[in-house]
């Protein structure tokens, strides 16, 4: 998805310098163009960072990321269970961490403890996008089977 809103902030950098060129002058047309390709540069390292600082479970540790943007690392034990469903509602919560971006998140997990995240927010649910959410669960679940106590 956000691919798809890079394209379309080039084609609408294209437009935008168009009409501002005919309309304005070069000099509004080379300020919005510059503006645009900031916003086109900062989506494209936004893309890149998901492929550099992926979601990761490490030993009997959990990593959300969200890119560079923000980490979350939750111990294993702490994940009270995965959700098999949820609604708008669950999602908007304040105590809800929805590290989706602009998708509709395809994994959630509530924690046992609620965490510290940031500055102030306590959150007690993640929710993420994640490429193979099956793969996730598989792996969630074989390190609960492999702890014996739940």
């Amino acid at each position: 998805m956000l691919g798809v809103l890079m394209g379309l902030a080039i084609v609408e950098t294209i437009v935008v310098h168009i009409l501002a060129m005919a309309i304005w002058g070069w000099k509004v047309a080379l300020a919005l163009s510059l503006l645009d390709i900031a916003v086109i540069v900062m989506l494209v390292r936004l893309l890149r960072s998901f492929r550099r600082w992926p979601v990761t479970i490490a030993g009997r540790t959990l990593t959300m990321r969200l890119g560079r943007r923000l980490s979350v690392t939750v111990d294993i034990d702490d994940i009270a269970g995965v959700r098999t469903g949820w609604d708008q509602d669950a999602i908007k919560r304040k105590t809800t961490l929805n590290l989706a971006l602009i998708a509709w998140p395809n994994i959630m997990f509530d924690l046992r403890e609620p965490i510290k995240v940031r500055r102030r927010r306590i959150i007690s649910t993640i929710a993420h996008r994640l490429d193979d959410p099956a793969a996730f669960h598989a792996a969630i679940a074989s390190l609960e089977r492999g702890h014996g106590d739940r």
